[in-house]
């Protein structure tokens, strides 16, 4: 019996590319395969000069990434794309100008993390978001979990987050970056969270820093399950248009 075609999906990376990898990485390590044709298609625009999202978003004056993401999701729609995914949670402040620039689904990490967290909640319900900091001054997942009656908690140190994040982006095997990450961790459980959120694609590259004392939801995680679902029965929800 012949199978249906694998739909086709577009990836805005290279924010940073370790961590397009990883998404990847995860998509073929979840689909069932037993040949090469069996894996999802995937169109990669792994684009390391997109505009810092920390310049723009917390140091202020950098240059706007929206532009260069809605010309990366046209060129990927272009080239046969049938959905987009893109894995970078500070980069989804952006997501409206991907939107307006394609007629093909998006499929939005945010909201599809919110569903995932949401999915574990049993009345009153906190999560910790384990993210730059920019996700607390855009509000992206404060507002996804608002919408689903869920609280949120952020680390208390900015500086120490982002800098762990960038030390990542320098090596995965830093080690004062697996420290921080844990630190904050521990900071949010005792602060009332009843889960955690990685939702920083740094911080995903490094989750066994956490991984076996908390319930965690890692937001790549989620997306590759979309992708894979997507691409293996066409069904696309969680999508923001």
């Amino acid at each position: 019996m012949l199978r249906a075609p694998l739909r086709k999906v577009g990836i805005i990376g290279g924010m940073g590319p370790e961590a397009t990898v990883l998404l990847m990485a995860k998509v073929i390590e979840r689909t069932s395969a037993t040949d090469d044709a069996d894996h999802v298609p995937m169109f990669v625009d792994n684009n390391t000069q997109v505009p810092s999202r920390i310049k723009a978003l917390i140091e202020g004056g950098g240059e706007d990434p929206g532009p260069v993401l809605a010309n990366m999701a046209r060129g990927l729609e272009v080239a046969g794309a049938e959905a987009l995914a893109m894995p970078c949670n500070t980069a989804h402040n952006y997501a409206p100008a991907i939107v307006e620039a394609t007629t093909i689904p998006f499929l939005d990490m945010v909201e599809l993390a919110a569903e995932r967290v949401a999915a574990m909640k049993a009345g009153s319900f906190s999560v910790g978001i384990l993210a730059s900091p920019a996700i607390r001054l855009t509000g992206i997942y404060e507002r996804a979990f608002a919408k689903r009656h869920i609280t949120t908690l952020f680390p208390s140190d900015d500086e120490r987050m982002l800098a762990a994040i960038r030390a990542i982006k320098i090596s995965s095997a830093n080690a004062a970056a697996r420290e921080t990450l844990s630190v904050a961790a521990d900071e949010l459980i005792k602060a009332g969270a009843d889960a955690l959120l990685v939702a920083c694609s740094e911080f995903s590259i490094v989750t066994d820093a956490i991984s076996g004392k908390y319930r965690v939801v890692d937001s790549i995680d989620v997306l590759a399950d979309a992708i894979v679902k997507f691409a293996t029965t066409g069904l696309n929800t969680s999508v923001i248009r």
